[in-house]
């Protein structure tokens, strides 16, 4: 079994009791592999989808375009995530998905997807899952983004993302590979550059986490934690990766 296989059936089992049928159905999958630069599209807005793309290795942005050329960061997928699993229910795609820093995606033909679920209805059911989980995620960021003070909004981004990293066993000690830019950042979080600098500088005086270098450090999980008001109950882990 491939790296692909790997990290998918590892993901979907968080949250679904595979089976060894189910095991045997993915295993059985057609994966297409391929390496992408920083800040190159896989996905754009108004492609009409045939495959899946399952990130094997780095991170990926899911982002809207506007009509400016700036993007709107929505969110961010890590190894062993389906970020386009909608694709498998639309004709035509609403957003875009792009390598954050170096990234594999491989590529499963739809084909194969829907027959292996007409075969193995609980794997249908975990990819389905995805999607639940993927509007899960959107919910809390409308509401980090609109609810939230500038400093909690960054921090608790902070701890979802390591918090998933955690999960999917992508922490080495404290770090995570991070490879986002302070622009990026700000994309996501509705902040201006100089609003990113200053509260990215007002973390990191509280001794609770850096970011250096593509690396997010977490010092104090707890203190974070209380700094990002985050509760990980939204991420519907079956395994929790962090108190």
């Amino acid at each position: 079994m491939d790296k692909a296989h790997e990290v998918l059936i590892r993901n979907l089992s968080e949250h679904t009791a595979l089976g060894p049928e189910d095991v045997v159905e993915i295993r059985a999958l057609t994966f297409i592999q391929r390496d992408f630069a920083p800040s190159e599209d896989f996905i754009r807005q108004g492609d009409v989808p045939n495959v899946a793309a399952l990130v094997v290795s780095g991170m990926v942005a899911r982002y809207h375009l506007l009509d400016s050329g700036r993007r709107q960061y929505l969110g961010f997928h890590i190894a062993g995530d389906l970020p386009d699993a909608q694709g498998l229910f639309i004709d035509q795609m609403d957003h875009g998905l792009s390598a954050l820093g170096p990234a594999t995606v491989a590529f499963i033909p739809h084909r194969e997807m829907f027959a292996a679920f007409r075969r193995q209805p609980t794997f249908a059911f975990s990819v389905w899952r995805e999607t639940l989980l993927d509007a899960s995620i959107f919910r809390e960021a409308i509401t980090n983004n609109s609810a939230r003070p500038m400093q909690v909004r960054m921090a608790h981004l902070f701890c979802e993302l390591f918090y998933r990293a955690r999960a999917a066993q992508l922490v080495r000690g404290n770090r995570f590979h991070l490879p986002i830019s302070l622009a990026q950042l700000g994309e996501t979080l509705g902040m201006a550059i100089a609003t990113v600098n200053r509260t990215l500088a007002e973390l990191r005086g509280s001794g609770t986490m850096d970011l250096r270098e593509g690396e997010l450090i977490v010092l104090k999980w707890r203190d974070l934690q209380r700094l990002g008001d985050f509760t990980p109950a939204y991420l519907h882990l079956k395994r929790q990766s962090l108190p």
